[in-house]
C-alpha cells in the first residue's frame, strides 16, 4: 500500500477507550468529524469507531453520557493491514468514512479516508487528461480486452483502462477506455463504429469536455 495515502495516528483526532460519551460529543460539537477512531489506553491498539450520529442517539435517548465510548463503538473489526491488497482495501472502506490502518505489529498506525482512495482511483482513470469516457460491453471471452485495445488503438492513443464484471455468472464484461483529449467527436464516431464492427457495443459515452 501506497503510505502516502493513510492520514497517520500523530496527525489524528483520536479517543480512548475509557473516553466518556460526553468528552467525545466536545470534539464532534467544535468538528467537522463524522467518526472517530477509538484506541487502547496506550494508544496503540484500535478498538473500533465512534459516530457522531450515535451519540446524539444516546443522547437523545437519555442514556449515560459518563458512559465510555466502547459503550457506542461500532466498526470493531473494520481494519486493514500495511500490506492489504488493493481489492481487498476497495470493499472493506465502501460504506465506511474510513478505514483503520494497522502496522505489522498490528498497533493503530492510521487511517484511509474513503475521499482519499476516491480521489486516488480518479487520478489512475487519468480523467484531466482526457476527452472521453467509452462503456464497451464484451461477452467477457478471452481476447476481448486485445481486440477492443487493439481497434481503438488504429485511431488514437489509449489514457486509461478498467474492467467491470457486472454479472453473476461471469460473462458479461465491460471495459472502460478514457481516450486522450485530442479525440474529438468526429473522430470518437469512428472508434464507436470500428468497434460495433468488431461486435463490441458502446453502451455509454462520458465526455469528459462537460
Amino acid at each position: 500500500m501506497d503510505l502516502s495515502l493513510i492520514k497517520s495516528k500523530d496527525v489524528l483526532t483520536v479517543v480512548h477507550e475509557d473516553t466518556t460519551i460526553a468528552e467525545a460529543l466536545e470534539i464532534f460539537e467544535t468538528s467537522n468529524f463524522r467518526a472517530i477512531p477509538i484506541l487502547d489506553s496506550n494508544g496503540e491498539i484500535f478498538r473500533g469507531n465512534i459516530y457522531k450520529m450515535h451519540v446524539y442517539r444516546h443522547m437523545a435517548q437519555a442514556g449515560d453520557m459518563q458512559a465510555p465510548v466502547t459503550s457506542i463503538m461500532r466498526n470493531s473489526t473494520k481494519f486493514i493491514n500495511l500490506d492489504s491488497e488493493f481489492y481487498e482495501l476497495f470493499f472493506a472502506i465502501r460504506d465506511l468514512p474510513y478505514i483503520a490502518v494497522l502496522d505489522h505489529q498490528n498497533r493503530f498506525y492510521g487511517i484511509l479516508t474513503h475521499a482519499r482512495l476516491m480521489r486516488t482511483l480518479s487520478y489512475s482513470w487519468n480523467f484531466e487528461k482526457g476527452s472521453y469516457v467509452l462503456t464497451v460491453r464484451t461477452p467477457g471471452q478471452r481476447g476481448d480486452l486485445h481486440t477492443t485495445s487493439k481497434t481503438i488503438s488504429k485511431y488514437t492513443d489509449i489514457v486509461a483502462v478498467m474492467t467491470f464484471n457486472i454479472s453473476n455468472d461471469n460473462n458479461t464484461v465491460d471495459i472502460l477506455y478514457t481516450l486522450p483529449k485530442s479525440v474529438d467527436n468526429t473522430l470518437l464516431q469512428k472508434i464507436i463504429k470500428a468497434l460495433q464492427r468488431k461486435g463490441y457495443p458502446v453502451i455509454e459515452i462520458e465526455d469528459l469536455h462537460n
